[in-house]
């Protein structure tokens, strides 16, 4: 589907490479969700593409946002900024994910309506929104905290790929479990995109290998634009999942996560951490031994390489 959508758009637009993915990621939505349906054919599970959607999953206002708190990063290491004032130099390495969303689909997405359980706690077998009666503790200055930068005070909602971000943090003895009061929830499974995962990662590597730039804008619009607009969104029609996106959205934030807590166990300074897909690190350990180089989902690439402190001239 995917090598001949980019064919039909070079042939209707002469072969002009430009044009042609210009018109390959205006349709990106629809046939998006047309390889999505088509890798469920004969799925284990049927998911539902309209439930109710919950109060706390509305938006407030057309451009606003809902009642999820995300664990969306912009850390920086406090205890490395001490040091800079100080006058120590350092060298950093700021490293870029490769299509962070897209390895996000693989996650814990709810099947069925969310349905609430008053009594708390969590069920690995289940997935949805959680309440915290308060913002979890996180005292580890020299990692970015899990949940993001947001100290709002009072009970907070989060969804299931930041749940079980916690409950991997705790067992790894840097927090509490996380206090769960209440949640909503439905029956989960970590195969609902599994399948469109993989069509488009191979894909992916195919267009990288051929260096074939409209196929990976094209891969690249298709699943981006599949994230932002399965919540609300009037130009997806087709399903309404404010819930898939929060968990999709955060399990890109938990897997760079992992990659800064991987960094810091091999020795790594970590510098800053940013959005889904920046992990900026220092130190004498040579990161290739940590991460492997590349653009395939499962690597990182150089992004910048510079100095702090920076220069005025060089700005940041």
């Amino acid at each position: 589907m995917i090598t001949g959508a980019v064919e039909r758009a070079l042939e209707e637009h002469g072969g002009d490479a430009e044009a042609a993915t210009e018109a390959l990621v205006k349709q990106a939505i629809p046939n998006g969700m047309e390889l999505f349906e088509a890798t469920r054919v004969g799925g284990n599970y049927e998911h539902t593409v309209y439930p109710e959607t919950l109060e706390f999953l509305r938006k407030k206002t057309k451009d606003g946002v809902d009642e999820i708190w995300e664990g969306r990063h912009k850390w920086e290491n406090t205890q490395l900024t001490e040091r800079l004032l100080d006058g120590v130099t350092v060298s950093v390495t700021a490293l870029d994910t490769n299509a962070s969303y897209l390895s996000a689909f693989k996650t814990h997405l709810p099947i069925g309506g969310l349905r609430h359980d008053p009594d708390g706690g969590f069920d690995p077998k289940r997935s949805g929104i959680y309440r915290l009666p308060e913002r979890p503790t996180w005292n580890h200055p020299e990692l970015p905290d899990p949940i993001g930068n947001r100290r709002e005070t009072g009970p907070v909602l989060l969804d299931g790929a930041t749940i079980r971000l916690l409950i991997r943090c705790h067992k790894l003895g840097l927090c509490a479990p996380p206090h769960i009061t209440e949640s909503w929830t439905s029956g989960a499974t970590e195969g609902l995109l599994e399948k469109f995962r993989r069509v488009l990662t191979e894909a992916r590597n195919t267009a990288i290998t051929n260096g074939d730039d409209i196929t990976l804008e094209y891969i690249k619009a298709m699943y981006s634009k599949f994230v932002s607009t399965i919540g609300e969104s009037s130009v997806n029609r087709d399903i309404r999942r404010p819930d898939w996106m929060h968990i999709i959205r955060s399990q890109a934030f938990a897997n760079l996560w992992f990659k800064a807590h991987r960094a810091h166990k091999h020795g790594l300074t970590i510098v800053r951490v940013r959005g889904t897909d920046e992990l900026h690190i220092t130190g004498d350990t040579d990161w290739r031994t940590v991460f492997k180089e590349g653009r395939l989902t499962t690597e990182l690439k150089i992004k910048d390489q510079y100095t702090l402190p920076r220069s005025r001239k060089s700005g940041h």
